[in-house]
């Protein structure tokens, strides 16, 4: 089987321990990528997925068949939170000093629910302070493309206009990235302690999938955070 082969984020890299990822567009059935993933961190855990529902449930493995959730988080050393995409936002998030992770998924719908949130919610809820976490905002569509209706833009009221460009033919496209590093700092997350890999998955067709682009049979990307069950703090 081909290696997976992901992105890190130079944020994140210099974490002890922590082992983290944006993974790159993988040929294969989307059984495979998970498969792939799998083999790509088993020397330093096991990677947990969700099934996505575009909410803001926030879960914790372990479980046997995935939960319907968007996001997970752990305190466990060698639990490894995944993430799957196709132009949604990935979100790791991490405490390294208690070390415990999350991860969430954020698409227009996820972002809305401030998904983003829920999971920082649930780090703190542990014990995590927001302003010592590090968050990595994955590849995602950008604004250049992400063209929505009206009802999106409706949606999310006057408070979010700011997050909205105007496209062609009078559309507006949504920043999703620029959103939930708005809800973070909100959440009081240090604005120097988020990181954006600034791709965009419809723009660039070498490197992701996109569901805009692609349509239906869009593959996933797979994004996985954790601590090494090997790792010491």
């Amino acid at each position: 089987m081909e290696a997976m082969k992901f992105l890190p984020s130079p944020l994140l890299d210099g974490v002890p321990g922590l082992v983290h990822g944006f993974g790159l567009r993988f040929p294969g059935t989307r059984a495979e990528a998970r498969e792939a993933a799998r083999s790509a961190f088993s020397h330093t855990g096991d990677v947990f997925f969700l099934r996505q529902v575009h909410g803001a449930s926030v879960v914790s493995p372990p479980w046997t068949e995935p939960p319907d959730a968007d996001a997970s988080v752990t305190d466990r050393p060698g639990t490894l939170l995944a993430i799957e995409t196709a132009d949604c936002l990935p979100v790791l998030i991490v405490d390294p000093g208690t070390r415990r992770v999350a991860a969430a998924h954020a698409g227009w719908r996820g972002t809305l629910a401030r998904v983003a949130q829920s999971a920082v919610r649930a780090l703190v809820d542990s014990g995590s302070d927001p302003a010592s976490l590090l968050v990595a905002l994955g590849p995602s569509i950008g604004p250049c493309c992400y063209e929505v209706g009206p009802e999106v833009e409706a949606a999310f009221g006057p408070s979010g206009a700011r997050f909205f460009v105007a496209g062609a033919a009078g559309r507006k496209h949504l920043a999703v990235a620029a959103a939930n590093r708005a809800q973070l700092e909100e959440l009081g997350v240090t604005a120097a302690h988020i990181d954006v890999i600034d791709h965009c998955t419809r723009c660039r067709g070498d490197l992701f999938f996109s569901y805009r682009r692609d349509g239906a049979h869009a593959g996933r990307m797979i994004s996985v955070v954790g601590f090494s069950r090997t790792s010491t703090s």
